[in-house]
Formats: C-alpha cells, structure tokens, sequence
C-alpha cells in the first residue's frame, strides 16, 4: 500500500473512501467491507475515514437480497477526490458494464488511487485493466474462469490480497478481515483488534490463509484416484500414511500415484502431504493457546524439534515466531 505507514505529520485527517455498488452486489460483503471503517472512526473518537457510495445511475442499486441501497453521488462525477474506491460488484457479473465506470476505473489508477474489488468487483477491476501484474483474489467460484478470462492477472486462492496500491477479497466476511487488516496497517495494530473485538471476532485472519475451496473444485478435472489420495491425507493429518500406504488404499502402484501428483499437483505426494499437515498446524498456532509439542503431534511431527525445522524450512519462520508475530 502506497500510505500503508506514512509519517505521522502526513497522516491525512481523513480518507475519503468511495463505494461503488452494482446491481446484484452482496449486502452482506458491502457491509463487511465498510462497518469497519465506521468502527474505526468511533473507537479512534474522530473521523479517520469518510464513505461516500456511487452507483452508474441515480436510481436505488438492488442487492442480491433485494434490498437496495441508495447511492449518494454518481460514478465518475467531477470533485469527488478520492483515496480509496471499492468496487462492490455480483460474480459473475450480470450484464454488460458501462464503458465509463471502467474508465473511471482507469483514470483513478493513474491517479494512484487505492482501488478494491469486494466479490465480483475483482472482475470489474480486471475487465478495466488495473490488475495486470498484480496479486489478486476473488470468490472461489470463479477461479477457472478469472483464470482463463485475465491471465495477466497473478490469481492466488488466499482469503485476501493487499498488494500495493490494490486490495481484494473472496468476498463475504473476507472482506472484514481485509479491511482491519488496512486499518492496522494505517493506524496501528490495537485499534484494528479493537475493531475485531467490537464485532466479538476470535481473531482478525491473515490474508495469506486459503480459501476453503471444496476438494473436487481445487482438483478440477482430475482423475478420481488422486481426489481420492488427497482426501485420505486430510483425513490422517495426526497419523500420516506412508506413500505406499496411499497407494495401497488406492489399489494402484506407487509410481502411479506419484505419476499423477506430479501432473496434476506438480509434487510429489509426501511434498504435498508436508504441506497440508504444517497448513493445519499454522491454522492451529494461530487459533489456539495449545503449546507447540502439542500441536507438533496433532499434525504427524513425531518431535517439536523436527515440527521447528520443517516449520522454517517451510514459511521462513519457527513456530515460536509464528505465535509471536
């Protein structure tokens, strides 16, 4: 983000942030994406972000629920200085789009204005070309296509992506975590956990955890056998099979078994297994205050001192400094 961490001298007294919502757009990540904002405002005892909404013309925008929301200003009017625009959009996007709200688009990127996608406005941004060469996410319904459809885009499968001056999300309660996440970013650390505690959240989760994609959609068009493999290591995180073990379950060879982890997965199966298994226990260091010898055992570690060096050797930083961080 380019104001992420500016001096306190340039702090501004407050951004102004604009909402744009498109017919169909999902009330409940519209209210995800800017209830924050107002809570930060009221815990901070000052205004610290100030939300404007647009929409393509002045009529009420109809929400997916049915409900509408009545927009204060249109897309793309002049005298509307802007330091971030979220794009609330449904996914797929219904319609065609005018051509002047993706221009909007364009001439607010140039301006180095911070712009979010919440659902499908991540397709908005992209359909107007501001996401190429960035770090970007959306619901995970729509991988394949986004995938297909823009693949200058660097499409991730995490629950959020802040990548300099862009931000987007799978939509739903991800947005939430998203934008306390920028908040604490701008205003410090305390104030976005008091957020999260106003709205009696466990934690604020990080955008580097995935997505809960069902297994068959993360697999794709892949053989049943490896669908299969894959879903036996989920279910035995805490006592790991072997991957002859696998095979055997599976009735096919072992280098069968890797043959297809290696074309589908590009890995190989124990790789693979490794990974899941230090997810889950990054998932649990995370959640929870369970000590890490514990949590090294419910993840298939037979010690907390190979759980440790897997763990670095994996994400660059021990268990300890995981909980610390």
């Amino acid at each position: 983000m380019p104001d992420a961490s500016p001096p306190a001298s340039a702090v501004p007294l407050s951004r102004h942030v604009g909402v744009v919502v498109l017919p169909g757009f999902s009330l409940l990540a519209q209210a995800c994406a800017t209830e924050p904002l107002v809570v930060a405002n009221r815990l901070a005892g000052r205004s610290l972000y100030r939300l404007s909404t647009f929409a393509i013309d002045e009529r009420p925008v109809p929400s997916a629920a049915g409900q509408a929301l009545l927009p204060q200003a249109l897309a793309g009017e002049p005298d509307q200085a802007l330091d971030m625009l979220l794009v609330c959009a449904p996914g797929p996007l219904s319609g065609s789009v005018p051509e002047a709200l993706l221009e909007w688009l364009r001439r607010l990127a140039a301006a180095r204005v911070v712009l979010g996608g919440i659902g499908g406005g991540t397709e908005l941004l992209a359909r107007a070309g501001v996401l190429e060469g960035y770090r970007a996410t959306l619901p995970w319904t729509r991988f394949e296509a986004f995938a297909r459809d823009y693949p200058r885009v660097r499409l991730s499968q995490q629950l959020f992506e802040i990548d300099r001056d862009r931000l987007t999300c799978g939509g739903g309660t991800a947005a939430m975590d998203m934008m306390m996440t920028l908040i604490g970013s701008q205003h410090g650390a305390e104030l976005a956990e008091r957020i999260s505690e106003h709205f009696v959240l466990e934690r604020i989760r990080m955008g580097d955890e995935p997505q809960q994609v069902p297994l068959r959609t993360r697999l794709g068009n892949a053989p049943q056998s490896l669908i299969d493999a894959v879903a036996l290591m989920e279910s035995n995180i805490e006592e790991p099979l072997t991957t002859h073990e696998l095979a055997e379950h599976l009735g096919i060879s072992r280098r069968q078994l890797e043959r297809l982890f290696k074309k589908y997965l590009q890995a190989v199966p124990s790789r693979y297994y490794l990974n899941l298994r230090l997810q889950q226990a990054r998932k649990q260091l995370r959640e929870s205050d369970r000590p890490a010898g514990e949590i090294a055992l419910q993840t298939g570690f037979s010690s907390a001192a190979h759980f440790s060096t897997a763990y670095r050797n994996h994400f660059g930083i021990t268990p300890r400094e995981e909980r610390l961080g």
